[in-house]
């Protein structure tokens, strides 16, 4: 028999859409047909890369809001048909061949009414008639309208190469036997032994720690970090920056809030036979005497919107509202606030995100250091691609292979 092209990519998607799964793990916890695999993960990304436009498609053709079983069915479908050159009978036939195996019968001849009537043209003219330029843009990239605005007001005229930058490919960062694995389509990066992919299939080095996957943004950050004795990586899970920061510090110490990320750390580190790292589940914005300049470094990669991610994680642009922006500057404000103090005179405090709005980056360390005097910039240098805020630096994933981070490097003096 054969398979339904759009069955899988379904149960995947009503995760996301439904019950609001991180697409990553809806795709992790769904059984797919193997063979059909690379096939059923682009359509899945593809439909959230492209969900903003999609939605616009549907309101311009349905004549009533469809329910959430339908609205998925015709994402996939309009997905299949723009980005994937299928003929509109084939994917016609998927769409009302799904409909029926769902038991929704009675559906198939709106699903079958909507694709014949869907003109891309008359689509893409509708989203030029949008009067206002955010919102227009906004939907065309399929990018959140009040993020897009801020993209505008932060980048100009370099806002949409920066919402619609695709991912490089597969980051890899190789410990050792690399060369075996370089005749593979690949770019390079300006970090050693860290290749960017066309694709990459995980095999036994993996399990070896000969290799590990880690983006090229965590890689930078890492990168600025100084080489000293005792570091604390404060939010740290799943410990990707803790075991490459243990090659050039003595001891490092990784703080993670709940329990099954420090066992991710826990297994990260055994995985890549690094014995100096420590993980502790601790919260990072609650104070801990024990802890008060001890530390020559300290590392805050602090919760955020991650929008610097979109491209990997493109589930970002469906959940993350403008009203969750005043709970992280909020975390992001207490977390520096507490680690802080566990700098020593003269150590370094490190602020770093994967967002790419001034209002979770140089917005906070603005906040921080008018009540911390004892701290002041040190400028950062990076070779990989980057824009030079006023205190830290920001990468952009049009420019970064994808990668979308900011870090800033805080010097502890006496307090003036």
């Amino acid at each position: 028999m054969l398979s339904n092209p759009v069955y899988d990519p379904f149960l995947i998607l009503t995760k996301v859409y439904s019950d609001g799964a991180h697409v990553k793990q809806a795709i992790a916890d769904t059984y797919i047909e193997e063979q059909y695999r690379s096939r059923t993960v682009k359509i899945v990304y593809g439909v959230l890369e492209n969900d903003g436009y999609f939605d616009f498609c549907i309101r311009r053709y349905a004549p009533k809001a469809p329910k959430l079983a339908v609205r998925t069915i015709l994402k996939i479908s309009l997905y299949m048909l723009l980005y994937m050159d299928k003929q509109r009978y084939m994917v016609t036939d998927c769409a009302v061949g799904l409909c029926k195996k769902l038991g929704k019968t009675g559906v198939s001849g709106f699903v079958n009414a909507f694709l014949r009537r869907f003109d891309r043209e008359a689509t893409d003219a509708a989203v030029e008639q949008i009067p206002d330029e955010t919102e227009r843009a906004a939907v065309k990239n399929s990018y959140p309208a009040y993020a897009y605005r801020w993209l505008k007001q932060e980048y100009g005229t370099r806002a949409e190469e920066i919402a619609t930058a695709k991912s490089g490919g597969v980051s890899v960062r190789f410990v050792k036997d690399e060369a075996q694995y370089l005749s593979k389509p690949h770019k390079d990066t300006p970090f050693p032994h860290t290749y960017i992919f066309e694709s990459f299939v995980r095999d036994d080095g993996f399990d070896d720690g000969n290799y590990t996957f880690q983006s090229v943004g965590s890689i930078a950050i890492c990168d600025c970090v100084a080489a000293c004795e005792n570091l604390l990586d404060a939010c740290a899970a799943p410990g990707g920056k803790s075991v490459l920061l243990a090659q050039k510090c003595k001891n490092v110490t990784s703080f993670e809030l709940h329990a099954h990320r420090v066992e991710l750390i826990r297994q990260y580190k055994e995985r890549m036979g690094v014995t100096n790292v420590t993980e502790l589940q601790k919260d990072s914005s609650v104070f801990d005497p024990a802890y008060e300049e001890a530390f020559d470094g300290v590392l805050c990669d602090a919760p955020c919107s991650g929008f610097g991610t979109v491209s990997e994680n493109p589930d970002i642009k469906l959940f993350r509202k403008e009203a969750d922006f005043q709970g992280l500057a909020k975390a992001q404000r207490a977390i520096l606030e507490t680690c802080c103090r566990y700098v020593k005179t003269g150590g370094a405090l490190y602020y770093s995100t994967c967002s790419l709005f001034e209002r979770e980056n140089d917005g906070i360390v603005q906040a921080f250091l008018k009540n911390h005097r004892e701290f002041t910039v040190e400028q950062l240098e990076s070779p990989l691609p980057h824009d030079r805020k006023k205190y830290g630096l920001q990468f952009l994933p049009d420019r970064a292979f994808g990668a979308g981070f900011y870090v800033c490097k805080l010097v502890k003096g006496r307090e003036v």
